[in-house]
This record gives structure tokens, C-alpha cells and sequence, in this order.
């Protein structure tokens, strides 16, 4: 392969990854977790959910034990750094990564995210994909 076709593979390449990427998986955890692939979308006529009526108060309940950005190290429990629920720029940016973890998919509740007590019940994983699919506001 010559080295003037090396960037258009790449490209294709990270094209059909993105493809890909956007394609439901069979995911979850064997909870009844359902997998990747959206599936939520903000009703009609928008969300009453806030970050201040909502989501701030769920993240700090299920989540910030771990992905905080107070926390480092072992303090993170497996969580990877830079995820830090505890910034909504943040949460908005991962918004589908944790809708797959967290909240419900195609009609699935994904119950992988918390791995441990406290976990949400299913009423709130629905108000998280609701709030998630309509941008976080």
C-alpha cells in the first residue's frame, strides 16, 4: 500500500467505526440492562426535569461516589478519570454513554451503572433518559 492512500483508509476506517458505533448492541448485564443504540427522545413538548430539579440531586445520589472530580486514584473505584459526573458540561458531553449505562434504551433499563447500592429505581433511570435526550437543561 502506498503511503498517498494511507489517510483516505483511516478515514473510511473511522467512518465505519462511528457506523458502527451508532448500531444498538445486545450491551447490559444480564439484569435485564439493555444496550447501546439511543431510543430515548425528549417528548414533545420538551422536560419539566432540570439540572436543579433533578439531575444534580440523581447524579449526587448514584453517582459522584465515584466519578467526582474530587476523587483520584483508588478514591474512584474503577471509574475512569475525566468522568466526573459532578460537571454538567461533562455530563452533557457523555450524555449517551451514560444513558446506555444508567437509564433505558429501546424500551431496556440499563441497570450496569451504579455497580453497587445505592442503585436508582427504574422510575428514576426513565426521568434520566428523559433529561439526558432533551440536552440536560
Amino acid at each position: 500500500m502506498t503511503e498517498r492512500f494511507r489517510p483516505l483508509l483511516a478515514a473510511i476506517g473511522g467512518v465505519v467505526l462511528l457506523a458502527l458505533g451508532g448500531c444498538g448492541g445486545s450491551g447490559g448485564d444480564g439484569n435485564g440492562g439493555g444496550g447501546g443504540g439511543g431510543g430515548t427522545t425528549c417528548p414533545p413538548g420538551g422536560t419539566t426535569l432540570t439540572a436543579q430539579n433533578f439531575g444534580t440531586q440523581f447524579f449526587q445520589s448514584y453517582c459522584t461516589r465515584c466519578h467526582s472530580s474530587t476523587l483520584s486514584g483508588a478514591q474512584r473505584n474503577g471509574a475512569p478519570e475525566g468522568l466526573n459526573w459532578d460537571m454538567l458540561d461533562v455530563v452533557r458531553a457523555h450524555a449517551d454513554e451514560i444513558n446506555e449505562e444508567a437509564g433505558v434504551t429501546d424500551g431496556n433499563v440499563n441497570t450496569s451503572m451504579p455497580p453497587s447500592e445505592p442503585r436508582p429505581p427504574d422510575d428514576e433511570r426513565r426521568k434520566l433518559s428523559e433529561w439526558l435526550s432533551c440536552g440536560a437543561p
